[in-house]
């Protein structure tokens, strides 16, 4: 009976370790909260990993920028802290401009336009990607930008001297043009920078918006529709390249129908957002003529200079955009 006993906890032990041995866990750091549908769509894509690998690849999802910081998330995963991570990838268009192509004002302001633009741009912003230890998984892109202030805004020139939230390159840029005064806030910050004046005005979409309950702050939205910009995920080499074939293909095949699940999602928010924003009391509407007017000037312009930085691959996929 005793050797029955033993024989049978052998066993046991002998395959809780090989569970143990074969099994792998990931951590996802996020930036944004657990609500927002980015985060959302990001758990149910380990969910697919997870059902598809049969338990053999376990993801788990940190929100809100608890095990990273925002800033801090693609850094990480290059470095190997983290396996995976999501990351608004033109944050880190000092890194390489084409990071940036989603985030040209006015050049794809809509759902189809951004996803024109980024086809015509995969294959190169992969590449960027992989020469910096990183594994691109799926992107997707946020409701069309808008701009958040605390008072009524006719033209441009009303924003000179305003404190204004940039949280890549371009808003910065957005901010310089217009005479404003950038601050670089994560979206986990912006509602005490809100609150407590640190930012009076900034880009971004309705999600973001009600995310922040930016209504206890601000008053106006302004429909611009300045872009796009996408969130990417993306796998730290080395980890990715010691899966086996058939874990590959799931993490590939998964993130395939987060990209799709992610863009429906974002496509249906879009109006709810703006209305809930209304909702709150918020005055929500489109641009009077000459703030759209200066804000398409401030794409010409930014254009041109991301032209210049991007060079030969960007005038590519620039060119095979307007081709198509």
């Amino acid at each position: 009976m005793k050797k029955t006993i033993a024989l049978l906890a052998g066993t046991a032990f002998s395959l809780a370790f090989a569970t143990s041995a074969f099994a792998e866990k990931w951590d996802m750091p996020v930036a944004y909260p657990a609500s927002n549908f980015h985060t959302e769509n990001a758990v149910a894509f380990t969910k697919c990993v997870a059902d598809g690998t049969k338990g053999a690849l376990e993801i788990v999802v940190h929100a809100n920028g608890s095990l990273f910081a925002g800033n801090d998330i693609k850094r990480a995963v290059q470095t190997g802290q983290a396996p995976i991570g999501e990351r608004l990838l033109s944050a880190h268009a000092n890194e390489n401009p084409l990071f940036a192509v989603d985030s040209i004002p006015f050049l794809a302001s809509s759902f189809d336009a951004s996803d024109k633009l980024w086809a015509a741009a995969i294959d190169k912003v992969s590449a960027a990607l992989e020469a910096q230890d990183l594994v691109y998984v799926y992107s997707v892109a946020w409701p069309p930008q808008g701009l958040y202030t605390k008072k009524e805004v006719n033209s441009a020139a009303d924003l000179k001297g305003v404190k204004f939230r940039a949280y890549n390159a371009a808003t910065a840029r957005i901010a310089e043009l217009a005479g404003m005064v950038p601050v670089q806030i994560e979206a986990a910050e912006l509602s005490q920078a809100l609150a407590t004046g640190v930012a009076d005005s900034f880009i971004s979409s309705g999600s973001t918006g009600v995310d922040s309950k930016v209504w206890e702050s601000l008053k106006y939205f302004y429909d611009v529709q300045a872009w796009l910009p996408r969130n990417v995920i993306f796998v730290n080499k080395g980890v990715y390249d010691g899966l086996d074939d058939a874990s590959k293909k799931v993490v590939m095949d998964c993130g395939a129908k987060a990209a799709e699940t992610g863009e429906a999602t974002s496509r249906e928010l879009t109006a709810k957002y703006l209305k809930e924003l209304a909702e709150n009391g918020m005055i929500v509407g489109d641009p009077g003529e000459q703030l759209k007017s200066d804000f398409e000037g401030f794409g010409a312009t930014m254009t041109e200079e991301w032209l210049a930085k991007a060079g030969p691959d960007g005038k590519a996929i620039i060119d095979a955009y307007k081709a198509n």
